[in-house]
């Protein structure tokens, strides 16, 4: 039986007496959620949609824009329904996760799942194919790349999950400047990869959601489960404003003071990469932009019997859709091991020529391995490796380029104009693939097509045509005109825009000439790799070949060019880029006059044209000023940069719990007296949780005045008979201010005097707390002030929460598994003894 103590009244007074039972929850506690959800999930949506906008030249078109938006909102819908439920922290993060897999396999794995959201077996065999795709694309094209459905899906998922992370770190982690992060994670991307780097639009629109967000943890009170440190103040919009606009100023302003923007350590078209150097054809970083990169990454060097340098070839495009031209690994026809390979064609020239090429790749890094054509063998390499037959394309199985050194043997016909022009049998042997063109041709490619081989008899003829055309003073070699026209990729849209224009690079003269070739019936495809290098002084020891020339190619050498296929002399290599590389003499003519150049880097790159005949384009080396011929060129501020990112994230996750552990203190502090709140609760939470920091947390069943008696006498705060007791009489007023409120009667009743010039409670909490730093040993004070027991405790029970639910799920049917057996073995004793 419980008691409820009366307070009686004097013997005049006539009233009935009064119980003493605790007063009705204030109105902060029980007020709504309001607003403040969904305009924090309208924020994070405007800044995540906004900054996904700059992904446009790394995704070409806008086809995969909606599926990214759509993705966008139903995560950050759902993590706003779920807070407005006054859900814990931790399920609304997990409520993020699941609304973004139930919106993944509904886009993008409808037919493959349960009830058309729920994942199954057969989605995730899907998704292995469809990441494997993504990979390949990142692998194998130039950007912008075709929104196929692998990347879309990478790029949706990588947007859900940066939501996600703004929201954490916005709304209960209480750290809305950070969020700004997972906006950087975005417009990095297109400020490496795009020459124009992210772009006004997507900048505008990410920092327009970015401010949003911080406008909403400063004008919304949050609640209380979470730990946003400020409140509405009518004075924040105003200084706001001004903060912006003068950041703003600064933005604009501060490139044109800075010379490193336009050439030097920033220049443009070769964006600083902070987690190392480029290395290998990796076409996320586009073959135009490795071009434009004024210092070369992915060195290789290789020395070679040829009479001149080869072209290294990678890899083989040869499937066109009309949206980009892409690989086709073949993979079910690769062979497994390099040891002996053949074209798979017969080859009627007379003569054939045979060299030996050894390879040192270093840091470049491919799934391809570039090789001279044709390949008859590889040996020296490490891991297995396999290759195609249709394009003798060699692809790594376990392992790839980087560091490897081995030996090619390749062979091919020593070509003559006139054993080209005799070749006219038709085309047979090789696979209809390489003479298929889409069926949405522009007309004025399908028309220059015909144009400029009106007349032309053969098809050797035809081929000889369109190269000269494209190497002709109509055209000009240049990095910048595809960026500055809108035209920098391979498709037909491109190849329109580039044959209008009439000036880009190796890729859009490479396309060209495949696409027009094949209209006119010449089975064709495109070779990515590198032109002809540089000696560097050096020469390699090569069994059986003696001393051999050493020669360099890196980045800046990066090449695409056409290939052919004549009946009876197999694939043969073209070169229809004016000032680039050079042309072969069975291609070339002493009339043809090359079209201007106005690449900057370019300059002491394009070789001599004198040598003797070769099966593929040759070029006589040429040194480049300025580079070493020892050594991997690298970013000299790639290791400042590596340390001070290191040092950041240490910073920021040393710091982290001391910026909750404040935010929650100004929460309490700050936003329930501003409120109308309770701020006797909210300071007696602040003083059990200083306690606790401090290594006096209060029991479970501790009553608050046990607590404030155990505090005050365990001399924490100093000694009673101290001069100095102000800490101790701060934790008494705190403790009878909140047994005032909790159990005397309501503010403003008759009787209950209000002391206007008492302490606040954030001043009296700030007494305490100085007097337990002041009374505390160095190491006590360094863990409550870097690793405040209350921020730790309340991690801890987050992240166990999930093992709890589980080991209480499973504690019912292990209870009930015991009582089973133990009636059973007690049926069996009976059963015994009887």
């Amino acid at each position: 039986m419980t008691l409820t103590p009366q307070r009686h009244p004097g013997p005049d007074t006539g009233r009935p007496p009064e119980v003493l039972a605790p007063t009705a929850a204030p109105a902060a506690r029980l007020r709504r959620v309001g607003a403040q959800p969904w305009a924090m999930a309208a924020a994070v949506v405007v800044a995540v949609a906004g900054a996904a906008l700059s992904l446009n030249g790394v995704l070409r078109g806008w086809a995969w824009y909606p599926p990214a938006l759509t993705t966008i909102c139903v995560v950050a819908l759902a993590m706003a329904v779920l807070r407005s439920l006054r859900a814990h922290p931790f399920l609304v993060a997990l409520g993020g996760f699941a609304s973004l897999a139930f919106i993944l396999t509904f886009t993008f794995f409808r037919r493959d799942s349960i009830a058309g959201f729920i994942p199954s077996g057969d989605t995730m065999e899907q998704l292995g194919r469809y990441l494997r795709r993504a990979s390949e694309t990142v692998l194998a094209e130039s950007s912008p790349v075709a929104p196929n459905a692998g990347i879309v899906l990478v790029t949706c998922a990588v947007l859900g999950l940066v939501v996600i992370l703004v929201d954490a770190l916005a709304v209960p982690l209480a750290l809305p400047a950070t969020s700004g992060l997972g906006l950087v994670a975005i417009l990095v991307v297109p400020a490496m990869v795009k020459p124009q780097s992210v772009g006004v639009w997507g900048f505008a629109a990410a920092a327009a959601g970015y401010l949003m967000i911080l406008a909403c943890s400063q004008w919304f009170a949050p609640d209380n489960r979470t730990t946003a440190d400020t409140a509405r103040n009518p004075g924040q919009f105003r200084r706001a404003a001004l903060t912006g606009g003068i950041t703003l100023v600064i933005t604009l302003l501060l490139p044109l003071a800075v010379p490193g923007f336009d050439q030097g350590t920033f220049p443009q078209g070769s964006r600083l990469n902070p987690w190392g150097s480029s290395t290998g054809l990796n076409p996320m970083i586009s073959l135009g932009n490795s071009l434009r990169s004024p210092s070369g990454d992915g060195r290789i060097t290789y020395a070679t019997s040829a009479s001149r340098p080869p072209y290294l070839r990678s890899v083989t495009v040869d499937r066109f859709d009309g949206d980009s031209w892409s690989p086709d690994d073949r993979d079910a026809s690769r062979r497994v091991g390099v040891g002996r390979m053949d074209a798979g064609y017969e080859i009627l020239a007379d003569e054939q020529v045979r060299q030996v090429t050894a390879v040192n790749t270093g840091r470049f890094t491919s799934p391809y391995l570039p090789v001279p054509y044709a390949p008859d063998a590889v040996n020296g390499l490490a891991g297995r490796w396999s290759w195609d037959p249709a394009t003798l394309s060699i692809k790594g199985v376990d392992t790839n380029s980087r560091n490897q050194q081995y030996v090619v043997q390749s062979t091919a016909p020593r070509l003559t104009p006139e054993l080209l022009s005799q070749s006219s049998a038709p085309v047979r042997g090789i696979s209809e693939e390489f003479l298929r063109a889409p069926n949405n041709v522009p007309d004025i490619v399908r028309n220059t097509a015909d144009t400029v081989t009106a007349g032309s008899r053969t098809a050797y003829a035809k081929a000889m045509a369109i190269q000269n055309y494209l190497r002709s003073v109509e055209f000009t070699y240049s990095l910048q005109s595809p960026v500055q026209g809108g035209y920098d990729g391979n498709g037909l849209s491109v190849l329109a825009d580039f044959l209008t224009q009439k000036s880009g690079y190796c890729i859009h003269f490479a396309s060209a000439m495949a696409v027009m070739a094949r209209l006119e019936g010449i089975p064709s495809r495109i070779a990515v790799g590198y032109a002809p290098g540089r000696s560097t002084g050096a020469s390699v020891s090569v069994p059986g070949q003696g001393a051999l020339t050493e020669y360099e190619v890196d980045s800046r050498d990066a090449h695409a060019w056409p290939e052919l296929y004549f009946q009876g002399l197999g694939w043969v290599a073209f070169e229809p880029t004016p000032s680039r590389g050079v042309v072969p003499d069975y291609a070339a003519q002493a009339s043809t006059p090359g079209g201007a150049s106005t690449n900057e880097n370019n300059d002491d790159l394009i070789p001599s044209n004198t040598a003797t005949p070769g099966a593929t384009p040759g070029a006589t080396p040429t040194p480049l000023p300025g580079l070493e011929s020892a050594g991997e060129p690298g970013h000299p501020l790639t290791l400042p940069l590596y340390g001070a990112a290191g040092i950041l994230l240490l910073a920021l996750i040393a710091g982290s719990p001391r910026m909750v552990r404040a935010g929650l203190r100004s929460r309490r502090l700050r936003s329930a007296p501003a409120l109308g709140g309770n701020p006797a609760a909210a300071a007696w939470a602040e003083l059990r949780d200083l306690a606790t920091d401090y290594g006096l947390a209060p029991g479970l069943s501790e009553t608050p005045r046990h607590f404030s008696s155990r505090l005050r006498g365990s001399g924490a705060l100093g000694a009673r008979d101290d001069a100095d007791d102000a800490g101790i009489r701060a934790v008494a007023a705190l403790t009878a201010d909140f047994e005032r409120q909790q159990y005397g009667p309501p503010a403003g009743h008759a009787g209950v005097a209000e002391d206007g010039a008492a302490p606040s409670a954030a001043e009296r909490i700030a007494v305490v707390q100085a007097s337990l730093r002041k009374h505390s040993r160095p190491g006590r004070r360094l863990r409550a002030e870097w690793l405040p027991a209350s921020v730790m405790n309340r991690w801890g029970r987050i992240v166990s929460a999930p093992f709890h639910a589980v080991l209480r799920a499973a504690a019912k049917p292990a209870q009930a598994a015991a009582r089973s057996w133990r009636t059973v073995r007690d049926g069996l004793r009976r059963l015994r003894r009887g």
